[in-house]
């Protein structure tokens, strides 16, 4: 199943009265399409000494908002990005949704964008802190840093020359 198929399947309307097993089945294949193999690593170690909380974080995040229909995961993972940023203390789970972003199709230049963008509303510790965690991340998956300028100019002139919500 391709990326797109996948991505697809995700955004069918979500039944409010699912069962459990209906709603950890969504949230696996919604896991798998936003963070690959990875993802089930995060859940099987999780597991070993938390079985109930992995199942959580499968069943809810995964299976009931991953899997609604109003946005994109590239849409969510943008925003993922942002709040984990936000929060300053969420290095663990920032890194993963930036691998994440990038696996879901996210540009590189839009995840560093959308760091920096938390400079303004949560202050430059947490952008900074943030811009650490995108650096070790593009560092492991080989994207080189400063990005191309004519990656930076794309990302960031997009706004101002009517391309929002491309």
């Amino acid at each position: 199943m391709t990326n797109t198929t996948c991505h697809a399947a995700l955004l069918e309307p979500v039944p409010s009265s699912a069962s459990s097993d209906e709603r950890y089945a969504r949230g696996l294949h919604a896991l798998a399409a936003v963070d690959g193999p990875a993802g089930q690593a995060v859940i099987d170690a999780l597991a070993k000494s938390f079985p109930d909380f992995a199942r959580y974080v499968v069943e809810f995040p995964f299976g009931d908002i991953y899997s609604r229909a109003q946005l994109g995961l590239r849409e969510r993972e943008l925003a993922t990005v942002a709040a984990l940023c936000a929060l300053g203390n969420a290095a663990p789970q920032l890194r993963v949704h930036v691998h994440a972003a990038l696996h879901v199709g996210c540009l590189p230049a839009e995840i560093v964008e959308v760091v920096m963008q938390m400079a303004v509303y949560a202050g430059f510790p947490a952008a900074l802190n943030g811009l650490a965690v995108v650096r070790d991340v593009f560092g492991q998956v080989g994207i080189q840093l400063p990005l191309p300028q004519a990656d930076r100019s794309a990302s960031t002139s997009g706004a101002l020359h009517g391309q929002e919500g491309r």
